[in-house]
């Protein structure tokens, strides 16, 4: 499958576009960013063959069947839908919404387009999850009845994107997540209910510390 990356992200340089590349069941045709010069040295130093200056030409390109989105949270909806309405498949990087009203307008995008949505969440598709998992299953470690998950760092940096409010920053949206699927990964279940607290940080905006029981 011929593949196309939306933005130079660190995440998508550092992390997914070189684990990508050691596969031999796709190609990275190009990648897109808003400061073509910097796209141009990105994809030259990751030997990906084109650059663009706008995402819009990266999806109008139809050599392209797939797109990588790890833009920022509050764009990530945005730009699925619009690669979806190009014909592309998506695997969008987490939180793949904001709010239900996103994760609606998106499952609606994707039945209309024929094409698939993938949430980029390694706990779905790392051999030690799927290990965990297997264990669970097998009862090997006996009736599980409570999985207590957490996840926590220390970030004042008023610069980072997970402080700022605006573009979908906070606690919740960016690591509490997994927390999240991942007992719903192990175990295979789903909530029926949920109850939660939420701490804002009083300089950010953002959710800080979030407490919650499925």
């Amino acid at each position: 499958m011929k593949w196309g990356v939306l933005s130079t992200a660190k995440i998508g340089t550092e992390k997914v576009i070189p684990a990508m590349q050691e596969s031999d069941q796709l190609e990275i045709l190009a990648i897109a960013g808003r400061d073509l010069e910097k796209t141009r040295e990105v994809a030259e130093n990751m030997r990906i063959p084109r650059a663009y200056g706008s995402y819009e030409e990266l999806l109008a390109d139809p050599s392209i069947e797939a797109i990588y989105n790890p833009l920022p949270n509050h764009l990530h909806v945005e730009w699925s839908i619009k690669a979806l309405e190009a014909g592309k498949h998506v695997l969008c990087e987490k939180p793949i919404g904001l709010h239900t009203e996103d994760a609606k307008r998106l499952i609606e995008a994707r039945d209309k387009s024929g094409k698939q949505v993938l949430e980029a969440f390694m706990v779905r598709h790392h051999p030690q999850w799927l290990e965990a998992r297997k264990i669970v299953e097998s009862g090997q470690i006996g009736q599980l009845n409570t999985v207590q998950s957490i996840f926590t760092y220390f970030n004042a940096d008023p610069n980072n994107v997970r402080n700022k409010k605006d573009i979908g920053g906070g606690g919740l949206l960016d690591i509490g997540c997994y927390c999240i699927v991942g007992p719903r990964f192990i175990t295979g279940k789903e909530p029926i209910r949920v109850v939660s607290l939420m701490d804002k940080d009083p300089k950010f905006g953002t959710d800080r510390l979030v407490s919650g029981m499925l």
